[in-house]
């Protein structure tokens, strides 16, 4: 038993620890150095060897629309989001997206071409002699919060798509329960 000193200047007995294994040790092989050349470390003190390049980039003055979009990133992973903006997370799937932009197309309004050709066949009939008989409006897609808003009270519309990206979602944030107040899907 070996004494060893503890802390507070007492000496206590403690326990020898037992000595590494001798491991062969590897001689590593020296460098050959070009005596011609000189070592000489830099020094990056004041007024001596010129400062190495460091990445500023987050010293950068950043845009603003930039920082906003940040600044909203970090807000929005920090803030408890209430259901009728966590709504506007959730977006259809790429198959039901693929439908419903098909079905959007199949009812296009008519460009200004077609109404034209329309409009002039109209003409020619009645230039003939023949009755005019106005046609009936097909059922097109409406865009536009304010058309959208007054079809959904009038309890036309027969589905509402909102998108998901709207920004400011304030715009849009009453649809969902309005359309759930008139039966529309």
């Amino acid at each position: 038993m070996v004494q060893k000193k503890v802390k507070g200047g007492k000496r206590g007995l403690g326990k020898r620890v037992a000595p590494a294994p001798l491991a062969v040790k590897k001689e590593a092989p020296k460098k050959v150095v070009n005596p011609l050349v000189e070592k000489k470390p830099r020094n990056f003190g004041i007024g001596q060897d010129i400062q190495p390049k460091r990445d500023l980039s987050r010293f950068v003055r950043w845009p603003k629309y930039i920082r906003l979009q940040r600044h909203k990133s970090v807000l929005v992973e920090r803030l408890k989001v209430p259901p009728p903006v966590n709504q506007f997370r959730q977006t259809l799937d790429r198959q039901t997206a693929t439908q419903m932009f098909k079905l959007m197309d199949k009812y296009r309004p008519e460009s200004k071409q077609a109404k034209k050709m329309r409009l002039r066949e109209r003409a020619q009939l009645r230039a003939k002699g023949k009755a005019d008989t106005p046609t009936k409006r097909p059922n097109v897609v409406r865009q536009g919060v304010n058309t959208v808003t007054s079809l959904v009270e009038q309890k036309k519309a027969q589905l509402v798509v909102i998108a998901h990206d709207v920004d400011p979602v304030e715009l849009v944030i009453f649809l969902p329960a309005l359309c759930r107040k008139m039966g529309v899907p």
